[in-house]
Parts: C-alpha cells; sequence; structure tokens
C-alpha cells in the first residue's frame, strides 16, 4: 500500500473528510487531494501532522507497519506518541522532543532515521515520570 492508499483507510477508518483533516492540520484541501491522488508526497513534517490529526501512526502512514494504532510499534510493544505525552505532562510536543533527543527526559528515546527522528515513549516510564 502506498502513501495515498494508507491515508485514505485511515481517513475513512476515521470518517474524516478532506475538510476535516485540513482543518485540523492547516495543510490546504488542494494539497490533501494531491496526496490522495498520489500526485505528490508531503514531507516528514506534514506526515507528523496528519498521524497527530488522525490519531495513527506516522510508522503506519510511513508504510513501515500495517497497524495504524499509535500505541503500537511494529515489534509489538507499546508507545505513546509525542502529542499524547506533551499532553499528560501538560508541556509542548516541541519539549517532549527536543528533550528525548537530548537525552534529559527518562522514559523514551529519539532516534535519528536520516534526516529526521523516530521517538518512542515508554507508557510505564511516562507513568513513574509522572508520579502514577
Amino acid at each position: 500500500m502506498n502513501f495515498a492508499e494508507r491515508l485514505k483507510s485511515i481517513m475513512e477508518e476515521k470518517n474524516m473528510s478532506q475538510t476535516e483533516l485540513s482543518d485540523l492540520t492547516g495543510i490546504g484541501k488542494s494539497s490533501i487531494s494531491q496526496y490522495l491522488s498520489g500526485k505528490n508526497e508531503p514531507n516528514q513534517k506534514r506526515i507528523e501532522k496528519f498521524a497527530d490529526a488522525l490519531n495513527c501512526s506516522t510508522a503506519y502512514l510511513n508504510g513501515i507497519t500495517t497497524c495504524s494504532d499509535p500505541t503500537d510499534n511494529p515489534n509489538g510493544l507499546k508507545n505513546i506518541p509525542v502529542a499524547e505525552a506533551a499532553k499528560r505532562l501538560g508541556k509542548s510536543k516541541q519539549f517532549i522532543r527536543v528533550g528525548l533527543q537530548k537525552q534529559i527526559l527518562p522514559f523514551g528515546v529519539a532516534v535519528q532515521l536520516s534526516s529526521k527522528f523516530s521517538y518512542h515513549i515508554s507508557p510505564k516510564l511516562l507513568d513513574d515520570y509522572i508520579g502514577k
């Protein structure tokens, strides 16, 4: 399945229109239409916006896994999305990303994949950090 097919599939699963996705992401409807038709492919930053808006994993949208659940990774390990960790801590997503990249947050890791990062956040370690 290519990016366009995965995006279509998750939008149908979530009952989301192009207009709603545009409103949630700030990405123009014409760009979304081109992504859905396969004419263009989004950059990683836009893929992350789509994943946040659709509550799915970037790994699914990038074709790394067939599971769209953002809390699952291809190896069957639980993973909390950056947006969820930020919400639970009352911090910005950028705070979480930078903290993981600099290895100062003890509940996850940031793995650099060429020009982008992949973030892996442990639910248990995050709960321990929060004090739950």
